[in-house]
Formats: C-alpha cells, sequence, structure tokens
C-alpha cells in the first residue's frame, strides 16, 4: 500500500498532508519505542506504515495511539497476540472513529477483566499451598490439579 493508496481510501474529513507522516525515527522519538520494535509490531500487523520513494518507512499521525495502546500493554504483561486480536476492528488505514476505539476498549476490558479474576485464583490458591505446606503432588490444587502428573509415573515430576 502506497501513501495515495491510504489518503485516497479514506472516506471521511479531508486528506493527509504530509506532515501527518512521521519517519519512523521521529515516531521512535514520540512513543520512546525502538525502531525495531515498531517495525517488528508492524510485522504482527499491530501498526502500518508506507514507504516513501526511497524505501523509508513513514507513519500516519494517528498510529501513535495505537503504539502507546501497545507500550501500556506491553508494561502490563498483555500479549502482543491478545492486543492484536483487541486491535481486529480498530482500521489502520484511516484514523479510527470514537465508536470503532470503543468497540475495541470493551473487547480489551473484557480481557482484562479475565486475567485479573486468573491472577485473583493464582494468587489464592498460593497463597493456600504455601500455607498448607504439604506440597502433596495428590493433594496440590495448583501444582497438580486432579493428580494429573500421576500418569507420567512415580517420583518427581516437574523437576
Amino acid at each position: 500500500m502506497t501513501r495515495s493508496d491510504m489518503t485516497d481510501r479514506r472516506p471521511d474529513g479531508p486528506r493527509p498532508t504530509p506532515d501527518d507522516w512521521l519517519a519512523i525515527g521521529e515516531v521512535s522519538a514520540r512513543t520512546g519505542a525502538a525502531v525495531s520494535a515498531l517495525r517488528f509490531y508492524e510485522e504482527l500487523g499491530l501498526i502500518a506504515s508506507e514507504r516513501d520513494g526511497r524505501g523509508r518507512r513513514h507513519y500516519p499521525r494517528h498510529m501513535l495511539r495505537r503504539i502507546a495502546l501497545i507500550s501500556v500493554a506491553k508494561r502490563i504483561g498483555i500479549p502482543l497476540q491478545d492486543l492484536k486480536e483487541a486491535f481486529a476492528d480498530v482500521p489502520l488505514d484511516r484514523p479510527p472513529s470514537h465508536q470503532e476505539w470503543q468497540r475495541a476498549s470493551r473487547g480489551w476490558k473484557l480481557r482484562l477483566e479475565e486475567r485479573r479474576q486468573t491472577i485473583e485464583r493464582l494468587e489464592a490458591e498460593l497463597t493456600g499451598c504455601i500455607g498448607c505446606g504439604c506440597l502433596s503432588m495428590k493433594a496440590c490444587a495448583l501444582l497438580n490439579p486432579g493428580d494429573e502428573l500421576a500418569e507420567e509415573g512415580v517420583g518427581a515430576r516437574r523437576l
């Protein structure tokens, strides 16, 4: 896709001007994301750039928001694949509408809630396991749910 393809597809509002495009170094400086990270995010389909006549990447200004969200997600441990799923309906080829961001936000909120519940369950089970001190491979629901490791034979299975 070329820059002109992206600007021609924009259904609403004025066409982007050259000032609406940022070189990869500018994006890196503004977002704090390494150039290599930006290339990786692009490979994953999380962000998109266009190439100029010399083959250099340029990003539409609206990618800054996506990159900021990627940085936040990474900082709190959200896998990039989860983020990709959350961004699935957010367009890359034009600035997303408020409704598109809201829809993505609701999906992300559900994923975060699932993650919070999983962490709380882990915390409760871990506290119980440490507090009990039995370290029984038959009884420990955290390390050996349903005594699944017994199927692998006798003795230590996790070491």
